[in-house]
């Protein structure tokens, strides 16, 4: 009676370990227009598992990728930006267009890549926007298109 009760007991710790082992949150993104695009593929297998000592949280969006509570949101397939007199950065071997600031984010869009790519960064947040792009366009570099256009005046 001791050993079945002794086993019942190892059995409901193993059966609950292994379902918070399981648990993972799961956030939702709106995926891009063109997330089904295999270059989009690419990118996403080298998506990192961490973001300085931001986690990789799962979306339920193909081509996507967030790190934090989301802090950070990544959508490969957005529409290829055309030339335009928005500010224009090379961040880690990447061309990015900075979009107008807003309230409670701050968006990049890599210029002169098909699919484009979309970083979102929350603000408010405590973090360093110039070292998480980076980090991420290190990353993914390798799986990206190659270039068909660059940034004319080039900061950063």
């Amino acid at each position: 009676m001791l050993r079945s009760r002794r086993l019942l007991v190892a059995t409901g710790a193993l059966a609950l370990l292994t379902a918070l082992a399981g648990c993972s949150r799961t956030v939702h993104v709106e995926p891009a227009a063109a997330a089904d695009d295999p270059a989009c593929a690419d990118v996403s297998v080298l998506l990192p598992d961490a973001i300085d000592d931001l986690d990789r949280v799962w979306t339920d969006a193909q081509a996507t990728g967030a790190w934090g509570d989301p802090t950070v949101v990544l959508r490969c397939g957005v529409d290829v930006p055309a030339p335009s007199e928005l500010i224009c950065q090379t961040i880690g071997g990447v061309d990015w267009l900075v979009l107008a600031q807003e309230e409670k984010r701050q968006r990049l869009v890599s210029y002169g890549r098909d699919p484009a790519v979309e970083i979102i960064i929350k603000r408010g947040s405590d973090v360093d926007f110039r070292a998480i792009v980076e980090s991420l366009a290190n990353k993914i570099r390798p799986g990206l298109q190659s270039a068909t256009a660059a940034c004319t005046s080039r900061t950063g």
